[in-house]
Formats: C-alpha cells, structure tokens, sequence
C-alpha cells in the first residue's frame, strides 16, 4: 500500500523515535535486558538448551560402579556325598602304595544364602544404534528453536508497546505545555475583564466567566499532569525500574530512518509467530517418526570389570570382565503404538492448518495497520488546516475584544478552539508514530539481535 510522501516529510522530524540511533532505542535495549518476562523467556531458553545438551549425551557412554555384599544362615541347602564317591576309592589306592597320600574326604553340604560374598564392578553401556536417541535430538533441537522464536515475538511486542507508551508520555507531557499556555491566556483574559470592568467598560458578569475558565483550565492541566504521571509509570514498568524515575525527552535530530518507506514494502515473512509454527510442524513430524521407529531393534554394548568372592578373598581368580551386546526388538504391543502413528499424524495436520491460519490473520492485521497509518495521516492534515484557523480566529477575536468590537463569548468561544486545535494537532502527531510503531510490529521489521 502505498503512503504519501507528505506523511514521511511529516515525521522526519519525529522519526528518530522510531528509528536508529535514539533515546527511544536505548530504552527498547534496556527493556530487552531488565524486562521481567523476557527475563523468565531467557531461562525457560537455557532450560531448552540444557535438555538439548542431555539429548546429545545420550550417545555417549555410561559408565557406573556397582558393588554389593550377602551373608546369611538357615534356609535351604544342598549336599553333595563327595566323600562317599571317593573315599573307597582312596583307601584302595592308599592299601596298594602302602602310603597314606589319599586323604578322606567329607561330604559337602552348600547353603543356598552365600556367606561373607562380595561383587564389585565398573558397568559401561554404549548404545551402538538406537533410532530414539536421534530423533529425540532432533525434537529437542526444535523445541529450542521455538523458544529461541517466542522470545523474539515477546520483544517485538515490547518494542511496540514500549514505544507506544513513550509516545503517550510525549503527548502528555506536550499537552501540559498547551494547557498551561490556555491557562495563561485565560488569566490574562481575567486581567483584561477586571481593568475593562475597572474602567467602567465591562461586566461583573465577564468577571465571574473568567474566573470559572481559569478554574476549568486549571482543572484540565491538573488532569493533564495525572495522565502524564500515569504514562510515566506504565513506561517505566515496562523497563522494570523504579515507576516515578524520570524519563528523557531530548531527540536526536539527526538524519532519521525512512520508516514509512520501509512500511510502504513491509510484508509478514519475517514474522516470528510462522517460524515458530513451522517449527511447530517439524517438531510433530518427528514425534510421528518417532512412533514408527518403536518396530526397529536397539542395539546396545556392555563391559563389565570386576571381583567377586567369599570371605573377602581378592586375588586373580577373582577378577573377572564381560563383554557382550544387547538387543532390542519389540514385536507386538497392542496396537497402542499404531494409536500413536495415527495421533501424532493428525497433530501434524492440525500445526499445518495453524500456520495457516496465523499467516492469514498477520496479513490481515498488517493491512489493517497500514490502513490505520494512512487514515491517522489524514486526520493530521486536518488538524493541520484547523489550527492556522484557530490561531488567526483567536488574534483576531482577542484584538477585536481589547477594542470593544467582539463580545467576552466570542473570546472565550475563539480560546477554546485554540486549545482545541492545539490538542489535536498533538494528539494526530503522535497517533502517527503510535499507528507507524503498529506497522513496523505487524511487519516485524525492527532489527532484533539474534539469540
């Protein structure tokens, strides 16, 4: 859409608000590192980051120790008639040497509780292929990637409405100086009337008229202060400081950024909000791979190294290693994994639909941002046009009142379209910026640092 060349010579002045190298942007940094919820996006981002990290540990191998100690008595046992085999045997050997070099041996009863054993080892497992583990990588990869996405869309949302609130505060603040110069004219009237009524000229009635405007502009002007108070605070809460700490209003008046050149072939690709969704999409395509890798076989190693024995004997014969592999394959479960193929494929389908329907719903919230500018442009032309009228009608009105010629309701009629036309015109210059701002979110085109 295009804008008006008027309107970009119009906020020249004002542009470096919205653009580079301005208060405004050193404020839009402080929010981007003091701001509460960019704070807690920040952590739930390094959360991401570490479950990632124990993603990618998963192929590595474990290593653990393990040890153990049993004894006990009672229960049942086993015996063995060793000596009743050998015994005869060996007294017939011992008769035909003539020797005693055959021992009797007795028989053998083993209890099934082991006494005073011990088993300690080092255990290492090394997955050697395992489907999950690097499609577990891959979801967590993503998952980071949507957090890394989200905290860029919180931050071009306060971007927005940072700059949105300053600019609140700079209409507020100017509209205290516009009512403090109505309140200045409405007591220079009161002077006039009471020299006018001093010099038999006026009425008591002009008198009582102009004391009630210096009440009534004293009023607004107070209420002035309260919304510019108000304006102060929300701003600074966006930056998460102390509410009442003032706030810079000194521009830099340096060659400003062509914003409404750039909003005039601003489009919705760079939105955050679809990379996410998209990211969204790859995400649910992974988990459905990840249900139709349940059929295929992990294959796992293993190494043990260590010592077992009774009554705490440690010597060579009780060292030991094994070394082996393990696999995996499962065969049937119910069709409960199928359910999940299924599940999984139909949130696929339901991301995609979102994608779509989110870039449907950003276009149309940039057009209607571009249109908000173009129509706030107009309603500053106007307000241009009213207030060299007023200006002229209330000099003209004022001198004319001085010479008798126009009545004290004149005046007042002629003052308050002055402070009108003065409001407005503040009021337009600023729903300008604020309406620029709205473009430049919608467009995501303010420069954000990657994260």
């Amino acid at each position: 859409m295009k804008l008006p060349l008027s309107l970009f010579l119009l906020v020249m002045p004002f542009a470096c608000i919205l653009g580079q190298k301005s208060i405004l942007d050193e404020y839009i940094e402080m929010g981007f590192q003091q701001n509460i919820v960019v704070q807690q996006k920040l952590i739930s981002a390094e959360k991401a980051l570490l479950s990632l990290q124990s993603a990618q540990s998963l192929y590595q191998p474990t290593l653990a120790f393990q040890g153990g100690y049993q004894t006990g008595e009672g229960g049942r046992s086993i015996s063995f008639p060793v000596g009743d085999m050998l015994n005869p045997v060996y007294t017939t050997l011992n008769q035909l040497t003539k020797s005693s070099a055959f021992p009797q041996i007795a028989n053998v009863e083993t209890n099934f509780f082991p006494r005073n054993f011990y088993d300690v080892k080092l255990t290492s497992v090394m997955p050697i292929y395992n489907r999950d583990i690097s499609i577990n990588k891959e979801i967590q990869s993503q998952t980071l990637g949507i957090q890394k996405a989200d905290i860029q869309v919180y931050k071009r949302e306060l971007v927005k409405n940072i700059k949105t609130a300053y600019l609140n505060y700079l209409m507020a603040h100017k509209a205290i100086g516009i009512y403090q110069n109505g309140l200045l004219l409405a007591q220079e009237g009161k002077k006039i009337n009471e020299k006018l009524l001093a010099n038999g000229k006026g009425l008591p009635a002009y008198i009582l008229r102009s004391e009630n405007e210096v009440v009534q502009m004293a009023s607004q002007l107070s209420e002035a202060e309260k919304q510019a108070e108000s304006a102060k605070m929300y701003f600074n809460f966006l930056l998460n400081r102390e509410l009442f700490t003032e706030i810079k209003t000194n521009f830099n008046e340096q060659e400003a950024v062509d914003i409404l050149k750039k909003n005039q072939m601003a489009d919705v690709d760079q939105r955050e909000e679809l990379g996410m969704l998209k990211q969204a999409i790859s995400l649910q395509q992974s988990v459905v791979k990840m249900n139709e890798s349940f059929y295929l076989p992990k294959l796992n190693g293993y190494l043990n190294l260590g010592s077992q024995s009774s009554n705490w004997d440690f010597n060579q014969k009780s060292t030991y290693y094994l070394l082996g592999m393990q696999v995996d394959i499962p065969i049937f479960s119910g069709k409960r994994n199928l359910n999940k193929i299924k599940q999984s494929a139909m949130d696929v389908d339901m991301a995609k639909k979102s994608l779509d329907l989110t870039s449907k719903q950003v276009s149309l919230a940039l057009q209607i941002a571009q249109k908000n500018l173009t129509q706030t442009w107009v309603a500053f032309r106007a307000s241009q046009k009213q207030i060299d009228v007023a200006n002229t009608y209330q000099k003209l009105i004022d001198k004319g009142y001085k010479e008798g010629v126009n009545t004290y309701i004149e005046t007042l009629d002629a003052r308050s379209q002055w402070t009108n036309a003065h409001l407005a015109l503040n009021i337009n210059q600023f729903k300008i910026l604020i309406a620029a701002a709205q473009v430049e979110r919608e467009a995501a085109s303010y420069p954000l640092k990657n994260e």
